[in-house]
């Protein structure tokens, strides 16, 4: 009895050190992904703070979480079985999927660039009054929620393929594990870094209330710069749409616009092929919102 006893603690060990060796294996897999998808995260990271500027201070986390609950949901529900299923079976098909997510990316990048020329050129402004009004409405959070997920879709897609092909040789349960993985850490990276980003304003304002001097000089600091930066993040947020739009087709297409000017090198090279991309981007989700405003346009009639 104490034999057997002994011998099926030693299975279960046995049982437990295999387990333990995958769940590193995983995450030294996840890791590896991670790393490659990192440029796409910065994006997203850029991308979600324009959704959620000029809300009430009370509604902003909510918002944020909302739009977390379903960036999960998109990588763990939607994205995450297609991508396997498509690996195993239409691995071809995977590309042509991104590059029409792409497509999306710069027409709302282009869209978003039209609306802000179009309200400077107009002449018209919204009255105090009139502002508060669309951003306390449970409509537009709806609209900018949904709007914020629908962008976060395309992003989670292009990260998680980036991850599943650093991890393509493994078994199916290796990749699933690593994709799992991948999608709970970045979401979590993602919007705690963005929640940090929103609320600094009222933590700036409350150090700006404390009695000692340097606490209050960094809270006023604090207080004054945000709106400048959730300015310049909801720009590099459109640029972003627009660089990671153009890459994808044009990568989709085998085009690589830094190679093709001879700038390759470094930084340089970085800062060409996004810079060409962006432009691509942009010229291509012209061409879509075009398009898409004549079709509405007639229907409309």
């Amino acid at each position: 009895m104490a034999s057997g006893l002994a011998a099926l603690l030693d299975d279960i060990a046995t049982i437990a050190k295999v387990a333990a060796a995958s769940i590193d294996d995983v995450a030294a897999a996840a890791g590896k992904a991670g790393t490659k998808a990192a440029g796409v995260v910065i994006d997203d990271t850029a991308v979600t703070p324009q959704y959620v500027t000029g809300f009430t201070p009370d509604r902003e986390l909510p918002i944020i979480w909302r739009i977390a609950k379903g960036s999960l949901k998109n990588k763990l529900l939607f994205i995450l079985p297609a991508a396997l299923l498509l690996s195993a079976f239409l691995p071809w098909a995977i590309t042509p999927i991104l590059m029409i997510g792409g497509a999306y990316l710069c027409f709302e990048g282009a869209e978003k660039v039209m609306e802000k020329f179009a309200d400077a050129t107009d002449g018209k402004e919204e009255t105090l009054a009139e502002e508060v009004v669309e951003l306390t409405s449970t409509e537009h959070e709806a609209n900018m929620v949904g709007g914020a997920v629908r962008t976060d879709f395309i992003l989670s897609a292009e990260i998680m393929a980036i991850a599943l092909n650093e991890v393509s040789n493994q078994t199916i349960w290796m990749q699933a594990g690593s994709l799992v993985f991948v999608a709970i850490a970045i979401t979590l990276a993602v919007y705690g870094v963005v929640g940090m980003i929103v609320k600094m304003d009222d933590i700036g304002l409350h150090m700006a209330q404390r009695e000692h001097g340097g606490t209050q000089a960094i809270g006023r600091t604090l207080v004054r710069g945000m709106p400048k930066l959730l300015a310049l993040l909801s720009t590099v947020g459109t640029a972003a749409m627009l660089w990671v739009g153009g890459q994808i087709i044009l990568h989709g297409l085998h085009v690589y616009p830094a190679k093709a000017v001879g700038l390759t090198d470094g930084v340089v090279g970085w800062i060409a092929d996004a810079a060409l991309s962006g432009v691509f981007g942009l010229a291509l989700g012209a061409v879509i919102v075009w398009v898409h405003h004549k079709i509405m346009h007639r229907k409309g009639h």
